[in-house]
């Protein structure tokens, strides 16, 4: 069975005010001097950004439990420095990011100016393990046309500098102004792919392999391919339906890749279209549906996907789970209606900011 990792970014906030805080370094600082399980906790590119890594599971009930756990111990350790973390992806109050030190961190700063400097965002990104690059390339090249669906189950970020973007995952929208973001062609070949890296890397518009920011990539430093298309979930929930439907994609496309069946052709062009209208509706409105490149009701999209997977959720017993799981999110909405809900209810970002950081870790 492929294990499967979770990366989560998350939000430092002054928990009264709902206003971010530049705390990540005193934050790591304390997890350094108090050794142990460090390593869970990373720097990020703002300072009001804490990331955790969850360990590789194959049981998708121990890497729900890894989620809780690492949820709970950021909020331990930001509590300690008198703050709180929020699974938000855009912060829904005004701030102004404090980049953090280091040299790879000031050049991205003195390269690409105000996208560095405005870039405070939280997203989730999934680890699946492949059995090699040939193989990761070619699930690669398969999943293209369902990442969008991605994005939109996991819609996270409504409000950007205390508006309402009136988008579903806003993050999606600031985070594709890297040169190197997005939906990407299909390779063909792990050679192809790794040339098109070194050709990019090349131009020296980018610094290094680690600001290959495609929607999916190989994994630099671990034998897994990356999908980095999604918010942050306010429901860890979600996180976990996330990651299953994820291994699903990564397993049902390389078994269509050793039957022999050719990935579907569709431009980049035609997926960026879909990436924007998956961040434009979450599950509020159509989306583009991968089949057929044309508009179709979000549930109908998604539940395409579901089909899609299913043999392979079923294969690794998380069909039961994961069916209920998505119920629940057709259901009740993503994290960027639960935050317009909580505003209209409250009339308060900060309140809906301080209600999240609750729903952060229950």
């Amino acid at each position: 069975m492929r294990s499967v990792g979770v990366e989560e970014e998350l939000l430092l906030v002054d928990v009264a005010s709902g206003e971010p805080r530049a705390l990540s370094h005193a934050v790591l600082a304390a997890s350094h001097a108090a050794g142990g399980e460090k390593d869970a906790f990373m720097a990020e590119l703002q300072r009001q950004q804490l990331e955790f890594a969850t360990r590789p599971q194959t049981d998708m009930g121990e890497l729900a439990k890894d989620i809780i756990r690492w949820r709970a111990e950021a909020m331990r350790r930001a509590e300690n420095l008198g703050a709180g973390v929020a699974a938000l992806a855009t912060s829904p109050l005004p701030v102004d990011p404090v980049i953090a030190g280091g040299e790879r961190y000031q050049w991205m700063e003195e390269q690409y100016g105000l996208t560095t400097q405005e870039q405070l965002t939280c997203g989730c990104h999934v680890h699946v393990s492949v059995e090699s690059d040939e193989e990761g390339v070619a699930v690669l090249d398969r999943i293209r046309p369902w990442l969008s669906i991605l994005l939109a189950l996991s819609a996270n970020s409504p409000f950007w500098q205390g508006r309402d973007s009136r988008y579903h995952s806003y993050r999606s929208r600031v985070w594709g102004r890297w040169p190197s973001a997005g939906p990407v062609e299909i390779f063909g070949s792990a050679d192809r792919y790794h040339e098109q890296v070194r050709s990019m890397i090349s131009t020296g518009v980018l610094r290094d392999e680690g600001m290959i920011y495609f929607d999916a990539r190989l994994s630099r430093n671990y034998p897994t391919v990356e999908v980095r298309v999604a918010d942050v979930c306010l429901d860890p929930a979600t996180t976990v339906l996330l990651a299953t439907l994820v291994r699903g994609l990564v397993e049902t496309a390389a078994r269509q890749w050793r039957a022999g069946e050719p990935p579907s052709c569709h431009s980049v062009g035609m997926l960026r279209l879909a990436a924007w209208r998956a961040g434009r509706s979450g599950l509020e409105d159509q989306l583009v549906h991968p089949a057929t490149m044309r508009p179709a009701p979000a549930e109908v999209v998604v539940r395409a996907l579901f089909e899609h997977v299913r043999d392979a959720l079923e294969d690794t017993g998380d069909l039961p789970h994961a069916k209920a799981a998505l119920a629940d999110v057709l259901r009740h909405g993503t994290g960027s209606r639960a935050q317009r809900q909580m505003l209209a209810r409250t009339g308060s970002l900060r309140t809906m900011v301080a209600e999240c950081v609750r729903l952060t870790c229950a």
